[in-house]
């Protein structure tokens, strides 16, 4: 079987890009298969080419998502799991809303239209998030809460689902739009996420550089770990779709912790120097997108289906700090 995986040079797709051709296996809709071929597609040609360099059974795909000659291809390919994770970050789809429905939007729809011609439906693990919903003062809230985005990125990523749902409806695909949480802490440099700063007052800190903090310590964050993250994908890729009962939006679990909680377990943890070097920088545009995003979401759906939190943040935080020096 092979499989795509968009946005393969982002830190979640590399991650588990590499996971998947370390294994060589993988649960797709409730059968073992073995993969013979990942195909990896992302505008940045780098990353792409180190994972090819790595892994024999890698073919990198660079470019747009919905560029002709890439559509062919995954036509031609005929995968049977696709992890679409390509997306225009929430205050990049902000500040160009063109860009924002290009690829959030438009790059989706492409691709289902390509994967409907299939001569089998394959398993579509589609990239939405918790900024599908909103909330009046960053409460918390259930997975029964109707979505009602208050940033382009967050109404985008509700269409995407949308056109999911009614896709695997009509027998097109398998399709599984998971909600994914704030992840923290992210690898590398910061984005152009809304959420950035949530990586940002940990990783900087703890490099020994200064971090930014836009928004104030009262806001809460539903958050999961990059593993757990990677966890998701896979037990997502597993389901059998008849236990989605027609529902393919998973609002996945978190981690619910304020900014005040998290600087305070960073001190304990890493000593009151490090987490001295996090200064408040307000910024009311950042503070905006997510002080209307929830600060907890109560599950009972997802862990029902075998989807799982963290352990906590403390345990979130040090997971990173063995990542980082395992690294070093």
């Amino acid at each position: 079987m092979r499989v795509l995986v968009t946005g393969a040079g982002g830190f979640l797709g590399r991650q588990f890009v590499e996971d998947l051709a370390r294994r060589g296996t993988v649960s797709v809709n409730g059968s073992e298969r073995s993969v013979s071929r990942i195909l990896v597609c992302d505008l940045a040609t780098e990353p792409l080419a180190d994972l090819a360099k790595t892994y024999d059974i890698i073919q990198p795909l660079a470019g747009p998502i919905d560029g002709r000659e890439t559509l062919a291809v995954i036509a031609a390919e005929a995968p049977g799991l696709v992890v679409h994770l390509a997306a225009v970050v929430s205050s990049a789809a902000e500040a160009d809303f063109s860009l924002g429905m290009q690829v959030n939007l438009g790059a989706t729809l492409a691709l289902i239209e390509t994967l409907r011609t299939l001569p089998e439906p394959p398993v579509l693990l589609f990239a939405s998030s918790v900024a599908v919903f909103s909330c009046a003062a960053n409460e918390i809230i259930s997975d029964t809460t109707q979505p009602q985005p208050r940033s382009s990125y967050g109404a985008q990523k509700l269409m995407g689902e949308i056109l999911v749902r009614d896709a695997s409806r009509k027998g097109f695909i398998l399709g599984r739009s998971l909600r994914f949480p704030t992840i923290a802490v992210r690898p590398g440099k910061p984005n152009k996420a809304a959420s950035s700063f949530a990586s940002g007052i940990l990783r900087e800190p703890l490099a020994g550089l200064p971090a930014d903090l836009p928004v104030g310590p009262d806001l809460r964050l539903h958050l999961a770990s990059p593993g757990n993250a990677r966890s998701a994908l896979f037990h997502a890729a597993a389901l059998r779709q008849d236990l989605l009962d027609g529902e393919t939006s998973i609002t996945l679990p978190g981690v619910s912790v304020s900014v005040g909680e998290m600087l305070a377990t960073l001190a304990e943890i890493a000593g009151e120097a490090v987490a001295a070097r996090v200064r408040p920088v307000p910024n009311a545009e950042i503070g905006a997108i997510v002080s209307s995003w929830p600060g907890g979401i109560e599950t009972p759906r997802a862990q029902a289906l075998g989807f799982a939190p963290d352990a906590g943040f403390e345990a979130l935080l040090r997971a990173h700090m063995e990542t980082v020096s395992e690294a070093a």
